[in-house]
């Protein structure tokens, strides 16, 4: 019996969204395939937008607001409108890749050679990293037979479920010029698609603890607060002088640890919840005080920090949050994130329960992300395509995510693939199935172990260069002491 899923939409053009296209185009089962960026290009995440978004306390997102006279009238013109907070990207200039290159890619093509100035420095030549913009052009180049498919600047602002079992796309793309003399507006539209792919990504929302006294220091000395999606750069914002809290205990925070410590020439502050033992050594560097959690943040003194041990911080110039992202997909027609920051009610962690014709790619917390990814997208093509297993009956996918729960918790780490990844990896491969023969499907590899020791080489790097900078640091101290 042919599938039902002939028009598919997909919201998203970076690692996933291209993942996903790639996966329906080969299928060659589909009539109408559409991909949605926001941005001007593919990339997603890796292409680099200089004017980052301002603070926030509250960043959840809005359900976006349509104007109610729009159903009437689409497609048309309306007076543009400014684009929502806590759309932009959090690449760097300078950002380089924190995963080894042979997994941040795809099984099919390889990340290219190349290493910035920075890593050499620090891991030597030909090391496993690779700069931002290589990335960038790597993804770029692999959607170049697809950007027939791909409609850019354009919000998908609304998805509906019709009577009819459609799903209707409420579409904008902003700012259009609309003469040589009128303001620019935006463009409105509607399009109705079989199934829709969500491909759009969980590093959007910063995630902002609950902290008494944020909300009104922030409002009145809005220039000290920053989330690390808004970092660009380490001489932004700071001199030699800077007193600054970083309030984290990951990877980002590790980054922004070894970015600044030996610019900021004072103690460079590190507020940690809890510990993760391989990135120890960067909360020891020199400079770098560990802090206990923030309990209170006020404007007194020039900006003062109070820890849950009692202690203080006065004079503080910035509070840097590298305390993650909200899951957020403010586009659909139910709420779809859990209080504490789950995608509930998917099977898989890729369609949803009870309605496979709605799946969300590149939710799950997996370093191997490229790859997790591609997975993901031909599994979900081959379904739609008629082609995959079957899925269970929805009593067993609810089944499942109640399993998931009591192991995993109701937090985003529900979505975590360790240490469970090569039975991840044999799902997706095994539903997916093995290609009909037609040449331009592809087949999955299995899952190889050394992919994990591939993956986390940049960490294994990072650890010998603070390890290296902290004995260097210790000899002088050494040097010093013996001669005064």
């Amino acid at each position: 019996m042919a599938s039902p899923y002939r028009r598919v939409a997909v919201i998203g053009a970076g690692p996933s969204g291209l993942a996903a296209v790639r996966a329906l185009e080969r299928e060659g089962s589909f009539d109408y395939i559409r991909v949605f960026e926001r941005k001007s290009t593919a990339g997603g995440l890796w292409a680099y937008e200089p004017e980052p978004d301002s603070f926030q306390v509250n960043t959840q997102s809005e359900v976006p607001k349509i104007p109610s006279q729009l159903a009437a009238r689409t497609p048309c013109l309306m007076p543009a409108t400014p684009e929502p907070q806590g759309l932009r990207g959090a690449a760097y200039e300078t950002l380089d890749t924190n995963a080894g290159a042979r997994t941040l890619a795809f099984t099919h093509t390889p990340l290219p050679n190349g290493n910035s100035v920075a890593s050499i420095r620090k891991f030597g030549r030909d090391n496993p990293s690779r700069p931002r913009h290589l990335a960038l052009h790597y993804l770029q180049d692999l959607f170049i037979p697809f950007l027939h498919l791909l409609v850019v600047e354009t919000t998908v602002e609304k998805a509906e479920k019709t009577d009819d079992g459609q799903w209707k796309l409420t579409l904008r793309r902003r700012n259009v010029e609309h003469g040589t003399s009128n303001p620019p507006k935006d463009y409105w539209w509607e399009e109705r698609f079989d199934a829709l792919v969500v491909a759009s990504g969980h590093f959007t929302v910063p995630n902002i603890p609950d902290i008494e006294g944020l909300v009104e220091t922030s409002t009145e000395f809005p220039d000290k607060f920053e989330h690390s999606k808004s970092w660009r750069s380490q001489n932004s914002h700071m001199s030699i002088r800077s007193k600054i809290v970083i309030v984290g205990g990951g990877i980002s925070a590790a980054d922004l640890v070894e970015d600044l410590h030996e610019i900021v020439k004072g103690p460079l502050y590190v507020s940690r919840r809890s510990d993760v033992g391989f990135l120890e050594d960067a909360w020891c560097l020199p400079n770098v005080i560990s802090k206990t959690t923030i309990s209170r943040i006020s404007g007194a003194s020039g900006g003062t920090v109070e820890f849950q041990d009692g202690t203080s911080i006065t004079g503080v110039d910035k509070v840097i949050f590298a305390t993650g992202y909200k899951i957020s997909y403010p586009f659909l027609p139910f709420e779809a994130v859990a209080p504490q920051n789950r995608l509930a009610g998917f099977y898989q962690h890729l369609f949803q329960i009870g309605d496979p014709s709605l799946a969300v790619i590149g939710q799950v917390r997996a370093a191997i992300s490229f790859r997790i990814y591609e997975y993901q997208a031909v599994a979900v093509s081959r379904f739609l395509a008629g082609r995959s297993k079957e899925l269970p009956r929805k009593a067993e996918q609810e089944e499942w995510e109640e399993r998931r729960l009591q192991y995993k918790g109701s937090t985003e780490l529900f979505h975590g693939t360790k240490p469970d990844s090569v039975d991840y990896y044999g799902w997706l491969r095994e539903f997916a199935g093995h290609p009909a023969g037609k040449p331009t499907e592809h087949l999955l590899p299995e899952f190889e172990e050394n992919w994990v020791q591939s993956d986390v080489e940049i960490l294994l790097a990072r650890q010998q260069y603070w390890a290296s900078l902290l004995a260097k640091h210790r000899a002088l101290d050494h040097t010093t002491k013996a001669s005064s």
